[in-house]
């Protein structure tokens, strides 16, 4: 059944890191190697780091409960390619919505490098080890770090909305945090262009400015159409 994402809004996140095995990764370690292999013949530059996935979860009072655990690159890059097939987990991660003074919502363009080349969204990306903080999984801190290295923004230039929108769409749950510029549209975009162009090989080709349901494009994710949706209904 092709079901709506489901669109919650939280006051906090409340995440843990457990360290256990991946079961999906180690049954199908052969099929992964060579689906990866063939994804860096493809792109070049992908590499095989570690990301974590969250394999348990629960949204409870306002808040969004959960668990990562560590996996492989290759691993989760196969796990997507494929599908997302049933597997334990779900792709979670934090991503910056920003909007401008004047009301508009920008995203990025992925570029043609990267493993989701031509998709448009927020800055975001899934979370790392980097990430854990004090046993627990910061994807404030993530979302921050990826808005530094997507568009050159520092997350203390923008107004920070209180609390997350969680956007689940099947095995992707994404906790949005929507950061305030105090610029408007055009500046912002122009701006993040130019910090792109300095850039030897930046992650995204370009910025896309949202105002309406017009702007809205067959390279963005359900779970960004829902989340510009919603934010726009409400004016």
């Amino acid at each position: 059944m092709n079901t709506q994402p489901a669109i919650t809004r939280v006051d906090r996140l409340e995440l843990s890191f457990e360290q256990q095995p991946w079961a999906f990764a180690s049954e199908r370690r052969a099929e992964i190697d060579a689906t990866f292999a063939a994804l860096q013949r493809e792109k070049p530059a992908l590499w095989n780091g570690h990301v974590l996935l969250l394999n348990s979860h629960e949204l409870r009072d306002g808040v969004l409960h959960g668990a990562f655990l560590e996996t492989d690159y290759a691993s989760f890059s196969a796990w997507t390619a494929w599908g997302r097939p049933p597997a334990g987990v779900h792709d979670c991660f934090g991503a910056a919505a920003m909007l401008s003074a004047d009301g508009a919502v920008l995203l990025g363009v992925m570029g043609s490098h990267t493993f989701h080349a031509g998709q448009i969204y927020f800055p975001c990306g899934t979370p790392d080890p980097d990430d854990i903080i004090d046993g627990k999984v910061d994807l404030a801190f993530s979302l921050r770090r990826e808005l530094k290295e997507e568009t050159g923004c520092d997350a203390a230039e923008f107004a920070t909305e209180p609390g997350w929108t969680v956007v689940v769409d099947g095995a992707l749950i994404v906790a949005i945090k929507t950061l305030r510029s105090p610029l408007d549209a055009g500046p912002l975009r122009a701006r993040i262009r130019e910090w792109l162009a300095r850039q030897g090989q930046p992650e995204l080709s370009d910025i896309r400015i949202v105002r309406g349901l017009a702007d809205f494009d067959a390279m963005m994710p359900r779970f960004v159409t829902a989340f510009l949706a919603q934010r726009l209904a409400k004016g």
